[in-house]
């Protein structure tokens, strides 16, 4: 399922007294959606998912959804490592409105394939959302084959994944291997344009928050067919990309929106704000880059 090309990754504001935002959210969906963003992904890892209570997480879903209003897909982050807990909150997002799910491999646990396959495919079974899967060894330790991932995209609302591995040949491979239909999704900044050049749709991002636009010409200039231009602003971007992830995610993203006059607020703890020394190279790579 195409979701659009360019997702983002959306940060959850939070207030002076470390609550969601909801004005503020607002304020950043409008400015999303004007730069570029053709589809919002909340309360996944950079909307700081594992320190949100499940009723903030209802209430960003029905909020985003409101404000959106059927403008761009709503993806809701309602995966964890508790198969259980993922369906309540799937059907709770789905009885809200949202467009999709963003369903995470379950972390800590460490299931083998078997288990991440049985993991995802009775969430599935719960739910009429379309489900994005979410490949990310880096944060959930375990890594799904592309042969789990291929047969999990057999299930009908198992439509997308959201690859974060970083292996460009088990994506050719996952492509070659799917339904024609069902889409792949770069988790990495840094890898849209290679792993658009392969076949995937797009990407889910965070670096979208302050270039969007440019991210959005890079990915219609490769569709195009200019693709020596869609490689030289990949090349121009991909200092800033790397620049937001100087530091665990979303306190880069965070202060550069700030920056930019989009106040998010900070981050929850255990995540810290990026340090003074930190704040001054990201902004001069973003007064350079962006």
């Amino acid at each position: 399922m195409d979701f659009g090309r360019l997702l983002t990754a959306m940060v959850t504001p939070f207030n002076q007294d470390n609550r969601v935002d909801f004005d503020q959210t607002t304020t950043l969906i409008e400015y999303l959606l004007s730069h570029g963003t053709d589809g919002l992904v909340v309360a996944g890892t950079t909307g700081e998912s594992p320190t949100l209570s499940l009723q903030e997480k209802l209430d960003l879903f029905e909020h985003v959804v409101k404000i959106v209003n059927g403008r761009v897909p709503v993806i809701a982050g309602t995966g964890s490592n508790n198969t259980q807990a993922s369906i309540q909150l799937t059907k709770e997002a789905e009885a809200i409105g949202v467009d999709g799910a963003l369903l995470v491999s379950p972390y800590y646990n460490k299931p083998n394939q078997d288990g991440l396959y049985h993991h995802f495919s009775t969430i599935a079974k719960e739910t009429n959302l379309p489900i994005m899967l979410y490949n990310i060894p880096s944060r959930a330790v375990v890594k799904m084959t592309v042969e789990t991932v291929a047969a999990l995209a057999q299930i009908e609302n198992i439509v997308s994944v959201k690859d974060s591995t970083g292996d460009l040949d088990g994506i050719s491979s996952l492509l070659e291997q799917v339904p024609e239909d069902f889409t792949v999704y770069s988790g990495d900044d840094s890898l849209t344009l290679p792993i658009q050049s392969i076949g995937g749709t797009g990407v889910v991002s965070v670096s979208s928050h302050i270039i969007g636009n440019q991210m959005k010409e890079m990915i219609s200039l490769f569709e195009q067919g200019n693709v020596a231009k869609a490689a030289h602003k990949h090349r121009q971007l991909l200092p800033v990309m790397k620049a937001l992830f100087m530091a665990p995610s979303p306190s880069p993203v965070k202060a550069a929106l700030a920056y930019k006059d989009i106040d998010v607020g900070s981050v929850r703890l255990p995540l810290v704000p990026l340090s003074p020394f930190e704040e001054q190279n990201l902004y001069r790579l973003i007064d350079q880059y962006s």
